[in-house]
């Protein structure tokens, strides 16, 4: 199914949390002069215009982004050096999705693997990236590409998934493909976003990972209003193996502060475990 267009939800809390956590990744490879692999499986457009009629019809970017000012979150910019990048006029117009945000930190020696199945958003892609010859955009499953790129000559890699859920099977198969990644690279760092609809399937997702005999995996979740069993998203996490050392306690102390930022008087929550230890 190919129904879902990132384009309706860019900047929303969700892509907060996910870009957050992505951002607190990639600083953390580039202190190194090693080069690294960055994999992402389900890319989208590469960047959003917040004016199009598709991010103003439903302006889920009001409650994410739009809440949130520069100069007040010292501890983001980097995060938000990659949304000026993207906005050379100044003013917050155009919202990068992961491939923008991950190019930004890359450097000579870097390499990213793009992949997006949806024809637009493929297109998107190919020319919001094209003067970039470290990055290879690929029209094509990215569930079935991802393990023939593993390991990576670097032996240094950032491999992230964020699927559409369309399909209810989606939540197993990535579960299956993260586990045979693991299985082939065992020190790569794996980051895993999913959106809470359904509580019940995010603490069998919770489970796999915690039965799956892959260590060292945290989970952190931001929501604006708890559970419902009306039909939408509350909530939305990511599930990280391998983390570096600092991302635990970076985000124990902005997820507070991004609920308090965020909260509309509905309820925002947000949580922060290690789901298995080291």
């Amino acid at each position: 199914m190919l129904s879902y267009r990132h384009s309706f939800h860019a900047g929303n809390f969700a892509d907060l949390l996910k870009h957050i956590v992505l951002t607190e990744i990639l600083e953390h490879l580039i202190k190194k002069d090693k080069p690294f692999d960055y994999i992402d499986t389900h890319a989208g457009a590469g960047l959003y215009d917040l004016r199009s009629d598709k991010a103003e019809k439903l302006g889920e970017y009001s409650n994410g982004i739009g809440k949130l000012k520069p100069q007040e979150w010292p501890s983001l910019a980097s995060y938000f050096s990659a949304i000026r990048s993207c906005n050379p006029a100044g003013n917050l117009r155009f919202y990068p999705g992961s491939p923008l945000i991950a190019s930004h930190f890359m450097r000579p020696q870097d390499r990213a693997t793009l992949y997006e199945l949806h024809p637009s958003d493929y297109k998107l892609l190919s020319q919001s990236t094209r003067d970039n010859r470290q990055i290879r955009v690929l029209n094509q499953d990215s569930l079935e590409g991802l393990l023939s790129l593993l390991p990576p000559a670097s032996r240094r890699a950032l491999v992230l998934m964020d699927p559409s859920y369309e399909i209810k099977s989606d939540y197993d198969q990535v579960f299956k493909i993260l586990k045979s990644a693991h299985r082939k690279f065992a020190t790569g760092t794996y980051a895993l976003w999913y959106p809470v609809v359904d509580r019940h399937r995010i603490r069998k997702l919770e489970k796999l990972f915690i039965s799956s005999g892959i260590r060292n995996i945290q989970r952190f979740e931001l929501g604006l209003e708890p559970d419902s069993a009306e039909r939408g998203m509350t909530s939305s996490g990511m599930i990280v193996i391998n983390p570096p050392w600092t991302l635990f306690e970076q985000m124990k102390t902005l997820l507070p502060r991004l609920v308090e930022a965020l909260d509309e008087g509905k309820g925002a929550f947000y949580s922060c475990d290690i789901l298995v230890p080291e």
